[in-house]
């Protein structure tokens, strides 16, 4: 890993998928002019996660990512694009791509876990809506080894623990939290995801927007290694900062080498599933 600056935009989801993307783009041309290297967006951001709207968002194209393909060379950035729904063949995915400075595809994760839930008498189905993604893997970048987990994903530690394993430096976690959950989970997952495997950890949210029937809790963040809030956005729409340090996160795993000291010849007796 090498220093760099991370950007997370926190945008408010709007009812026009053009408008969101439109705003989007402003944001991600701001923070590439205050030098991020790296720019992360929400799951889902350019519509509320309402879940009777998601067939309507798919897209079979990729005409979404392909719009911030030509805004992470246009801008010589690394963009990761939260998540788009996106058909393919028979499934319909919940998607994260991670595209580099000339605009390529280099890494590409289908959410893994789909919240099924019932919170304060309001019920999620995500099965209903996504097919299960199953791959977990690791882009290897100029400024580190880059995994992606999204939303429900960051409250089952057995992923971002594989993608450690894999020798993963930054976690980036695309996320609609609601604020029903968020407010007790949100900060403790992040913080934990981060600690335990001495990652920093990027988690962008959607900003809070009162007309939604989707409430998001908001609060991204930038999480380092040891697991210090770095920055943490509110419920506003804004763009947070970080700057990512190789000598923190070798520090961190000097100082307390937690994945040298993993038990793996006991792990695997009882690790059965």
């Amino acid at each position: 890993m090498k220093d760099f600056k991370v950007a997370v935009c926190q945008n408010k989801a709007l009812r026009s998928k053009d408008v969101s993307l439109k705003n989007v783009l402003s944001m991600i041309a701001k923070a590439a002019a205050n030098g991020a290297n790296l720019i992360l967006l929400p799951e889902m951001f350019y519509f509320p996660y309402e879940c009777k709207e998601i067939p309507n968002l798919e897209e079979t194209d990729k005409h979404t990512v392909n719009i911030l393909r030509e805004a992470a060379k246009s801008n010589n950035i690394y963009i990761c694009t939260g998540s788009t729904v996106e058909k393919e063949s028979n499934s319909r995915l919940n998607k994260s791509t991670l595209i580099d400075p000339k605009g390529n595809i280099i890494l590409e994760y289908s959410k893994t876990h789909l919240f099924d839930a019932e919170i304060n008498n309001k019920i999620y189905r995500e099965s209903q809506l996504f097919d299960y993604g199953n791959v977990v893997q690791v882009a290897d970048t100029e400024f580190g080894k880059i995994g992606i987990i999204i939303c429900y994903d960051i409250r089952f530690p057995e992923i971002a623990r594989i993608l450690a394993l894999q020798g993963v430096e930054i976690i980036l976690v695309p996320a609609a939290f609601s604020f029903a959950t968020g407010s007790a989970h949100w900060e403790i997952c992040l913080r934990c995801r981060a600690m335990e495997n001495q990652v920093f950890l990027c988690a962008a949210s959607t900003a809070r927007d009162p007309d939604s029937k989707h409430q998001t809790y908001g609060h991204s963040s930038i999480i380092d290694p040891w697991g210090t809030i770095l920055a943490d956005a509110g419920i506003d729409e804004t763009i947070i900062y970080g700057d990512l340090s190789a000598q923190k996160l070798k520090e961190v795993r000097e100082k307390l080498p937690l994945l040298k000291h993993m038990r793996r010849d006991l792990y695997k007796n009882y690790l059965v599933y």
